[in-house]
C-alpha cells in the first residue's frame, strides 16, 4: 500500500531541496515522484512548430526518489505535522 499520493503535501528530508515542501503533481513508478518546486532543473528546448512550441530554456521539475519525501499534514488544532512512513508516528514540524 502507497501512503503517499497525487495532491498529497509532502517535505523532503534528504538532498539538494531538504526542507522544502510542495505539492506531489505525479507517480512516476512505485519509487519515484514529481513535487511542485523541488528538483527543479534547466532544459534546453527546441522550437516545434508542429506542436506550438517556441525554443529556450526552460525550467523542469525532475522525478525524486520517494524514499527522500515525508508527508505534511495541518491537524485540526492548526499544528504541522510530519508523518514517518514506516510506522505513521506523527512528529511536530
Amino acid at each position: 500500500m502507497e501512503k503517499i499520493r497525487k495532491g498529497d503535501d509532502v517535505i523532503v528530508t534528504a538532498g539538494k531541496d531538504k526542507g522544502k515542501r510542495g505539492t506531489v503533481l505525479r507517480i512516476v513508478d512505485a519509487g519515484h515522484l514529481v513535487v511542485e518546486g523541488v528538483n527543479r532543473v534547466k532544459k534546453h528546448q527546441r522550437p516545434n512548430p508542429m506542436k506550438g512550441l517556441t525554443g529556450g530554456i526552460v525550467d523542469k521539475d525532475m522525478p525524486i526518489d520517494v524514499s527522500n519525501v515525508a508527508l505534511y499534514k495541518l491537524m485540526e488544532d492548526g499544528r504541522k505535522v510530519r508523518v514517518f512512513k514506516s510506522n505513521g508516528e506523527m512528529v511536530d514540524a
